[in-house]
């Protein structure tokens, strides 16, 4: 009987799940979108249960394609959204309130007040400047604003977790209350010395510890799918890591100095920095890319800096779906291609403020350089550009805090298929990008990390030669132009910092 491997990519456009062969092989992939809510502005939710929901519709497409029994999957990986958060009843399982998502602001004066106390014991401890991006201040404002969240806390009855958390204790019936170490990174609750929970931020934060997750390994046997939950079968549960972890991992960034980017709802640059957590002065964060077991069944963490961008794929969907400038999404790079440059335009997408490097919750979108001759060809690739320009400005800082030179960049993500993105990005760069042949990197990484985690993959030596380049796009941009846009595109940023004054 053949092999197979599940890979399962929970991310904040949609779900994806990927099955490979026992030769790595895709056999299958499934999709499924789901839908963000704007309740109040800079509030972004997701509804836990149509996360559910979809994981089941993802697996069964992939099942159906191939027409394979759900017992011939060897194992399952999982990977997550990193930042989004939830609570819900330990009983019934009911979410107490929609998902709070990475991208949601509501947190911001709070995170300004803790930061101006603890800001510093936080990023010794944590690696993480204090941000409402991460998962802390999110969960603090459950306990405090949901009705009646306190009192079923003191009663026992509630827990809390990230998106694998909850998919996980979903797959197994609750038997499973777990996250693995890099998710349990991005909360700022995690003290990365002890790599447990740190009691004194809690403390500050009034968060019992008691409905936290256990921490445990990115691969290792957690525990087996539940029948009645899960296809009929008990798969092995082996791998849990965030989506951007997960990336590095799929694409084979094993050494220290390897980088990848991502390029989905928002972009994700991670360097692995190997057993050296390197502190950024510029911005960039320290995280734990993964936490393996070695041969002699030791705990060994491997770290990463990380660079983020809030919006990249979010503002071609706002295009797409609020101002109704195009159908399809794929129908961006024939438009920006239509026309010779942006005629002037720049656009910052700031929908939700600025991440690395500038951390600015307060900064908004902004649109400059419109003129009377501006069209929707213009405004596309205006956005495209935006999407290269904070990929750039993180490669800077991250070459500076590690110095070690970037000489080519690996990409993956559904917008890697964007041609005109990408030239654009080796010229804004002015190094090679570099596209995998599986733009799944996500769910390959965690399917990789689910093989580790029950021995089928024994040593990561067993990856290498895995991953295959695709395309890839040399810099053609001359250096001068490259500056004068660089220039015009900052002079943008600074006009859209601190505009939000709520």
């Amino acid at each position: 009987m053949k092999k197979y491997y599940l890979g399962i990519d929970q991310g904040t456009t949609g779900t994806t799940a990927l099955l490979l062969d026992e030769d790595w092989h895709v056999a299958a992939r499934g999709y499924k979108e789901q839908v963000q809510h704007y309740p109040h502005s800079g509030w972004v939710e997701q509804d836990p249960m149509e996360i559910w929901q979809n994981i089941g519709d993802t697996v069964s497409q992939v099942l159906t394609e191939t027409g394979i029994s759900p017992s011939e999957i060897s194992c399952l990986g999982l990977d997550n959204q990193g930042e989004t958060v939830m609570l819900w009843e330990r009983e019934t399982g009911i979410p107490v309130y929609p998902a709070i998502v990475w991208q949601d602001r509501r947190t911001a004066r709070a995170a300004d007040e803790l930061a101006g106390t603890y800001g510093s014991m936080i990023l010794r401890k944590t690696g993480l400047l204090v941000d409402a991006y991460f998962g802390a201040t999110k969960i603090q404002w459950m306990i405090q604003h949901v009705e009646g969240v306190s009192e079923k806390i003191a009663q026992g009855r509630i827990l809390a977790g990230t998106m694998d958390t909850w998919v996980i204790w979903k797959l197994t019936h609750g038997r499973l209350h777990m996250t693995d170490l890099s998710t349990a990174s991005r909360t700022m609750l995690l003290n990365m010395e002890t790599g447990d929970w740190d009691e004194e931020i809690l403390s500050i934060l009034g968060i019992p510890r008691s409905i936290l997750p256990e921490i445990r390994s990115s691969a290792e046997f957690y525990g087996v799918t539940d029948p009645g939950a899960f296809f009929g079968v008990r798969i092995p549960i082996s791998g849990s890591v965030t989506d951007q972890q997960a990336a590095l991992f799929g694409q084979n960034c094993l050494e220290p100095g390897s980088v990848k980017t991502t390029y989905g709802t928002g972009c994700f640059m991670l360097m692995n920095t190997g057993r050296q957590k390197v502190v950024s002065d510029h911005g960039l964060l320290t995280t734990v890319a993964w936490c393996l077991n070695n041969e002699e069944k030791k705990k060994e963490i491997t770290y990463a800096l990380d660079g983020g961008i809030y919006i990249a794929g979010a503002a071609i969907q706002w295009l797409r779906d609020q101002l109704k400038i195009f159908e399809k999404s794929s129908d961006t790079e024939a438009m920006a291609k239509s026309v010779e440059d942006t005629g002037g335009v720049f656009f910052v997408p700031a929908f939700v403020g600025l991440a690395a490097p500038h951390w600015d919750p307060y900064a908004r979108g902004t649109m400059i350089g419109i003129t009377g001759g501006t069209t929707k060809a213009h405004i596309v690739r205006a956005t495209l550009e935006s999407i290269a320009y904070q990929v750039k400005d993180n490669l800077d800082v991250m070459m500076k805090d590690s110095g070690i030179p970037i000489e080519v960049m690996r990409v993956d993500g559904g917008m890697v298929e964007n041609e005109f993105l990408m030239q654009f990005q080796a010229d804004i760069l002015g190094i090679p990008v570099d596209v995998s042949a599986i733009t799944e990197m996500s769910a390959l990484g965690a399917a990789y990390l689910a093989a580790y985690g029950i021995g089928e993959i024994r040593s990561l030596k067993d990856l290498e030669g895995k991953w295959e380049c695709r395309k890839r796009y040399e810099p053609r941009m001359s250096e001068a132009y490259r500056d004068k846009l660089l220039h015009k595109w900052h002079r943008a940023v600074e006009r859209a910092k601190a505009w939000e004054e709520e």
